[in-house]
């Protein structure tokens, strides 16, 4: 898990990045094409194509074609397991110590 959570967790490493995964996160399941991110961040083509290709090489983002276009979705199950990682070390020092004096 710990790879996993390194490659998601630098796949979310820019304001950039995590602005187009808000963006997909906010469309929901159905997601959205690249033309429609475009519409919604402004971003260049270029620059755009660039981030969704990192988030989904960090698991974050599926693509699909469809037609002609490509649809872009989170993949909101890699998302909360991040979640979940990060979070299952709130506090445990605190428990420790809790523990101990005890």
């Amino acid at each position: 898990m710990w790879e996993t959570a390194s490659r998601g967790f630098a796949a979310m490493g820019s304001e950039a990045r995590l602005q187009v995964l808000k963006t997909l996160i906010r469309a929901g399941e159905p997601g959205l094409t690249v033309g429609e991110i475009q519409h919604r961040t402004d971003m260049a083509p270029s620059t755009l194509a660039h981030h969704l290709k990192f988030l989904a090489a960090g698991g974050l983002v599926t693509q699909q074609r469809v037609g002609r276009s490509t649809v872009n979705t989170a993949c909101f199950g890699a998302l909360e397991d991040l979640a979940q990682f990060i979070l299952a070390e709130c506090c445990a020092d605190i428990s420790k110590k809790a523990a101990n004096n005890g």
